[in-house]
């Protein structure tokens, strides 16, 4: 009985810290005993090695956090949040572009690999966990076309809006762009894949093409760009849907 007891209370004690693994029965089959192994350690979310102002590449090495790999990474991170922003309106309204637009940010994710992966600290291991497939822009390129083939032809200027979903998509065009201007340079000093700034560049007429899409979707007109007439006038109006159109 004092034997059980104490076995109960090892156990007990021990609960908090290990956790069992595996039952195997003693040699008499009647009774089982637990074996423990030590639960594992949780990871901290802050590391406090970048408060001095750097911060580790994937190769291992420090640079400054206005680096301008850091630079090109901090874009394509505010374009994958935005576009997740996008994603969380057109999925209330269903719009059939939102799988894509995870893809997308998945594919966002490799380029990050790329751009944090210097050509001129990487070693052929580092190399060998990173890439980019230039089928990701053919990819872009067919889902344009096919975007393209359900809108009107493009004949003017278009002003961002449309609705919340097409300008918030028109939001990330933008970003689109200023991540593409961040990564070309490092593309220019051969320190990353040109493939990724293809698919960046690309990425950004696909944006624009949906952003077109979704105000169609929302029934809402394009608002067409017209130079502003000093003199008063101007020789576009709008008709009763929003549409900027000339006046005859």
């Amino acid at each position: 009985m004092l034997q059980n007891m104490s076995r109960r209370l090892v156990v007990l004690n021990l609960a908090p810290v290990f956790r069992a693994s595996q039952i195997r029965p003693y040699s008499d089959k009647n009774t089982k005993s637990v074996k423990f192994q030590p639960a594992p350690k949780k990871l901290k979310i802050y590391t406090k090695t970048g408060d001095k102002g750097t911060s580790s590449l994937f190769t291992g090495e420090r640079r400054s956090k206005n680096d301008q790999v850091f630079e090109a990474l901090g874009a394509t991170d505010e374009l994958s949040s935005n576009i997740g922003l996008a994603i969380g309106y057109a999925e209330e309204k269903n719009h059939p572009y939102v799988s894509q637009l995870q893809r997308i940010q998945c594919i966002l994710q490799d380029i990050g690999s790329c751009v944090a992966t210097p050509y001129s600290s990487a070693r052929e291991s580092h190399l060998q966990k990173v890439g980019f497939s230039g089928r990701h822009t053919e990819e872009l390129e067919e889902w344009i076309d096919q975007y393209t083939d359900e809108l009107p032809q493009l004949t003017n200027f278009i002003l961002p809006g449309g609705g919340i979903i097409s300008s918030q998509i028109h939001v990330c065009r933008a970003v689109c762009r200023r991540a593409e201007r961040r990564i070309s340079p490092l593309v220019a000093e051969s320190e990353c894949d040109p493939e990724t700034l293809k698919y960046v560049n690309r990425l950004s007429d696909f944006l624009f093409t949906i952003a077109r899409f979704a105000a169609k979707l929302e029934g809402r007109g394009e608002t067409i760009y017209t130079r502003p007439d000093t003199r008063g006038g101007s020789d576009y109006s709008t008709t009763a849907d929003g549409v900027w159109k000339k006046k005859k």
